[in-house]
């Protein structure tokens, strides 16, 4: 399989990417102010790397957005994509499929729950989050639904809603019974607090007031990230995700886990509920489960919450809901990551990781805190490290000069990174090499280099 398009042999490389640059004005590109320098033009990808048209190799530290957790191309994958499309590609949601079948039963083997799941189709995050929520509703018979402030649960209206940050800038009305609450946040601690038991003890006790006042009867569900992705890149401790758990089943409150970025080994495990101990009563995926390969989310629904819809109507569904060719991308992918020990190789990564950040903190003081587990890690960027002043204001635009410069800086040397404001992730594929790390590390040690 080629590492680039096929083209003219009369073409350049400077050519092609230009006229496909030029194509490209056609196109609005998310989450950018349009008629921007040219990006590279990646038509290939193999393994940690995205290659250009120019045949150039990229180094993907961040798994794309955390979700190239197999690496490019992987070739089990690949074949089981060109097997299926040759025999079907597209069924009702409401007939039985083979993979389909097989699929929901190997996911029900990897969740938390010793008594089962169910599995609920959709294409991608946003609509998993959004279906959750109506699920918990279904269920519930409540309207209101909490999640936290310092979130990102995708960009449906929605989930837009769910999003405890300024996100999507969204000029419309939020959605009705959406509310926000603070979870543990030690380093920018919104409860003043100097430990983390005491940032545990004070968020819960917070959560609890939130709920005294909004009436805990009228909550349907409270929507966690249990490690909080591009919103803080910060995982919450397992003490107030147990603590989390204990009030909502005392208030008769589905835990719904987003689990989007964390899910599919990139914490260490199948997901952050089985690494850290604790079990939701639903669990949305989405990135990894298809590792980016296929358009693929879902939620994940604890056998006895999914048993009520034995016989009750379960009006909860897309035309894609469980699009074979995307499931048996999910199927290919989950038996790779078995087979291959790529959840457990989550703690190995961890451990690589943990030692070239401590020593790049050491280098650059304009890293403030550096904090993470298994293959997801996040470097916060500061001008002081006494007064922790970020480098870039959370509410500072979308105009950020320094960080598209320290970007750009990457992508010149042959890494692939992104961020949010002040943070930079660091999200390697799960089948990375030590030799792979140490290269994006020498460039984000230069990137930082210059930035600070």
């Amino acid at each position: 399989m080629s590492d680039t398009l096929p083209r003219d042999p009369q073409d350049s490389a400077a050519d092609s990417s230009s006229r496909w640059s030029q194509l490209h004005k056609t196109v609005l590109t998310p989450w950018s102010v349009q008629g921007g320098a040219p990006d590279p033009v990646m038509v290939a990808g193999r393994g940690s790397y995205l290659i250009d048209s120019g045949g150039k190799r990229y180094l993907d530290l961040t798994s794309g957005y955390v979700t190239v957790n197999l690496g490019h191309g992987h070739p089990a994958v690949v074949a089981a994509i060109q097997q299926q499309a040759e025999q079907l590609c597209w069924a009702p949601p409401m007939y039985v499929n083979d993979v389909r079948a097989e699929y929901a039963s190997e996911l029900a083997k990897v969740a938390p729950w010793a008594e089962g799941a169910r599995v609920h189709f959709t294409s991608g995050g946003a609509e998993a989050n959004d279906d959750a929520v109506k699920i918990a509703r279904l269920v519930t018979g409540r309207a209101k639904v909490l999640s936290a402030y310092r979130s990102y649960h995708g960009g449906t209206i929605g989930a837009s809603g769910l999003t405890g940050v300024d996100r999507h800038r969204d000029p419309l009305p939020g959605l009705t019974g959406f509310l926000h609450f603070f979870t543990p946040y030690l380093y920018r601690s919104p409860f003043h607090a100097t430990t983390e038991d005491e940032e545990v003890e004070r968020a819960l006790d917070h959560l609890e007031r939130v709920l005294l006042h909004e009436g805990a009867g009228s909550v349907a569900a409270i929507l966690l990230e249990p490690f909080v992705g591009s919103a803080a890149v910060n995982p919450l401790p397992a003490a107030y995700l147990r603590g989390v758990r204990e009030i909502a089943t005392r208030h008769g409150i589905l835990l719904v886990f987003d689990e989007v970025m964390s899910g599919f080994g990139r914490v260490g495990d199948a997901f952050a509920a089985v690494r850290m101990g604790v079990e939701p009563d639903l669990i949305v995926f989405a990135k990894g489960a298809s590792s980016g390969y296929a358009p693929l989310g879902g939620v994940l629904v604890r056998e006895k919450v999914a048993s009520v819809f034995d016989h009750e109507l379960f009006d909860v569904g897309h035309t894609h809901a469980g699009h074979v060719l995307a499931v048996a991308t999910g199927r290919a992918v989950l038996r790779a990551y078995l087979e291959e020990g790529l959840f457990e190789r989550a703690y190995t990564i961890e451990q690589w990781l943990h030692d070239r950040l401590d020593d790049l903190r050491q280098r650059h003081e304009i890293i403030g805190d550096v904090r993470g587990m298994g293959a997801l890690f996040g470097i916060e960027l500061v001008r002081d490290r006494e007064t922790r002043e970020p480098l870039i204001g959370w509410h500072a635009g979308f105009g950020l000069t320094a960080m598209r410069r320290f970007y750009d800086a990457l992508l010149a040397d042959g890494v692939h990174a992104y961020g949010r404001y002040n943070l930079v992730l660091v999200a390697p594929p799960l089948t990375v090499s030590e030799e792979e790390l140490d290269q994006g590390f020498a460039a984000l040690d230069r990137a930082l280099g210059e930035l600070g």
